[in-house]
Parts: structure tokens; C-alpha cells; sequence
């Protein structure tokens, strides 16, 4: 089944230079890239995106580190893969959440660590899900940056401008 996979390269991705060796890795699915962006997490933005989180004691932290507050970077890119098991693929390359435990040539065991803090700069954010996948790619994403149609959308008339959003 085809399907979309919402990556985030993490501040510390970019602010370390990791993202070629990164993107580099993600080629190895043969996915399609469908949409790309350099972002900077806005705290409402980053609140958003880890929600489901929101209770846990680590929260708090996993916000500061994702504005980048703990290693001076704060851009990230947010990108989106598509094709034939896009979600399983990219998880699989990506390692588990914890680097030290992730198997030592995914992206998260070659290129992550955990602070002396205990915080897991694990590289990169994959949706775990299509329903996380869809979650979260209407967060970092507007319609009319994805190449391909992959949401249901309406149009909507913004001051005599026809602009796509999301139904």
C-alpha cells in the first residue's frame, strides 16, 4: 500500500550537519520525497506535534530540545516520503527511539547519543502510523506544498486568492 511518512530532521540534525548523511540513509527506501521545508518549531507548533505526550515527565524537555534550546540549533526540515510501505520502511532505517539501543547502521544508532542530561538526541522524528502520518503532516504542512494530493481539501477564497486547505 502506498502511504506518506511525515520525517523530521531534528535541530540537532542540522545544527551538527548530519542531514546529508541522513537524507543520504532515506535513500536507501527509494521513496518518493513529496514535500520538503526548512522549519523553525515555534513552542505551539512543537506542543501540537507531541501531544500525545503531554503528561509524561519528559515533555517539557522533549519541547526545549525540539526549539533546539539545548544545542543552538533550532531549524529543522520536515519532509515527507511516499510510496510502498512508506511508514514501516522509514521506521525501520530510523532505529528505536533510544540511540543507544537502536541497531548500530540506522540512522538513530550511527548518528544519535543521549546526553548527560538523559536526553535522546535521536536524529529524526517518523510517523509511527497513518493516522499519526496524516496527524502530523497537517501540522508542518500546508496542500499546496505536497506535490501529490494525499488528504481530502476544499478551497477556500482569501481576500479574492483561491488557496487550498485542508478539508
Amino acid at each position: 500500500m502506498k502511504e506518506p511518512v511525515l520525517i523530521l530532521l531534528k535541530p540537532e540534525c542540522l545544527y551538527k550537519y548530519l542531514s546529508g548523511n541522513v537524507l543520504n540513509m532515506l535513500s536507501e527506501t527509494r521513496l518518493k520525497i513529496i514535500a520538503m521545508r526548512l522549519v523553525k518549531a515555534t513552542r505551539s507548533l512543537a506542543e501540537q506535534h507531541y501531544q500525545h505526550h503531554k503528561e509524561k515527565p519528559f515533555f517539557a524537555d522533549m519541547i526545549r530540545y525540539m526549539l533546539g534550546e539545548f544545542h543552538g540549533g533550532e531549524n529543522m526540515l520536515a519532509l515527507i516520503y511516499y510510496g510502498e510501505n512508506a511508514i514501516k520502511k522509514c521506521r525501520k532505517l530510523a532505529g528505536t527511539t533510544n540511540p543507544e539501543e537502536a541497531e548500530p547502521k540506522s540512522i538513530r544508532g550511527a548518528l544519535g547519543r543521549i546526553t548527560t542530561r538523559g536526553v535522546f538526541e535521536n536524529v529524526v522524528h517518523v510517523s509511527g502510523s497513518s493516522a499519526e502520518a496524516e496527524r502530523e503532516i497537517k501540522i508542518w504542512f500546508s496542500p499546496d506544498e505536497i506535490l501529490l494530493n494525499i488528504y481530502p481539501m476544499r478551497f477556500k477564497k482569501i481576500n479574492s486568492y483561491k488557496k487550498r486547505i485542508w478539508a
